[in-house]
């Protein structure tokens, strides 16, 4: 596969909220930093180098960027290297960014925003993107408590005009049925790659029947998270990689696309090599025998 040439365009395209994008997007977890990501002691990146990840993926066709305003380490925040590197924002360029955890200057993790604190999270998003709207908000949440007041508050800075789109992330399925009594839901973002709990193939299977965009975080690492791409991946997997002449990572990649038309994988990366294997993912086809024993490795007693 030749990778230099190939760009987002070949994964195909499914519509995010009012715009329509293509399925390999970028994360910018890990942008700021290098090594482990969203930790207090995390090593800036080069914010040259940053910027010009930045402008390569939209280069290479992306047009969906996943962000938060708790991405960031000492010197270095992902929504102002967005910003810098980026605005004016191209038209067709979609911004996720997600709100509810906090981080104080330290890096260290604050409670969840309560609703009050909602807003507040959603203006510090504006400020540092430098937008007038936000084109899509994700609620992220910890546990299985009804998400009513949180997911209101966001519903009424949407019907104010701050956020165009609402979603979902690291959510039960209750929470989207309750969600979609009070607004609509145009992606779940959701932890999922090979291996992950079987407690997930409902919401993917949810949002494919109700058209919503099903957004995996961490669908390289899988229940590595944010330690990146396994050190030592599966036979089956490396043997995949070996038969296409691609790394293991794009093999995990294609198949979480494999999953299903609405599924838009958001890879992150600080490397420009990386960046262009990851998106370059989006053409690798697999066949049938390769998708049954990547689902076997997935879940063994599916």
């Amino acid at each position: 596969m030749t990778s230099q040439t190939i760009t987002a365009a070949t994964s195909g395209t499914w519509k995010l909220g009012d715009h329509t994008v293509n399925r390999i997007g970028f994360g910018t977890m890990r942008l700021p930093q290098q090594g482990e990501a969203l930790t207090p002691d995390a090593v800036p990146r080069d914010r040259d180098q940053a910027i010009k990840v930045l402008r390569r993926a939209v280069d290479l066709g992306v047009n969906h960027i996943d962000t938060a305003a708790f991405y960031f380490s000492p010197l270095l925040c992902a929504n102002e290297l967005i910003n810098s590197a980026l605005a004016p924002y191209p038209d067709d360029l979609v911004i996720a960014t997600k709100v509810g955890p906090g981080r104080d200057p330290s890096g260290a993790w604050l409670p969840h925003a309560t609703p009050e604190q909602l807003r507040g999270q959603v203006e510090e998003n504006l400020r540092q993107l430098g937008r007038d709207h936000l084109d899509v908000v994700n609620l992220r949440i910890v546990g299985t408590d009804s998400i009513a007041d949180r997911f209101g508050a966001l519903a009424e800075l949407r019907e104010a005009g701050l956020i165009r789109h609402l979603g979902l992330s690291n959510i039960r399925p209750h929470h989207l049925a309750e969600a979609q009594t009070i607004a609509p839901v145009v992606c779940v973002q959701n932890m999922y790659g090979i291996g992950v709990s079987p407690e997930q193939e409902e919401l993917l299977r949810l949002c494919g029947e109700q058209h919503i965009a099903f957004v995996p975080f961490y669908s390289i690492a899988g229940n590595g998270r944010t330690l990146g791409a396994p050190a030592n991946d599966s036979p089956t997997v490396h043997a995949i990689a070996d038969d296409h002449g691609v790394s293991s990572a794009q093999v995990r990649l294609a198949w979480t696309l494999h999953r299903g038309p609405h599924v838009l994988a958001i890879p992150g990366t600080g490397d420009l090599d990386h960046l262009t294997q990851n998106v370059a993912a989006g053409s690798l086809r697999l066949s049938e025998h390769e998708l049954a024993d990547l689902n076997f490795l997935h879940h063994p007693t599916a």
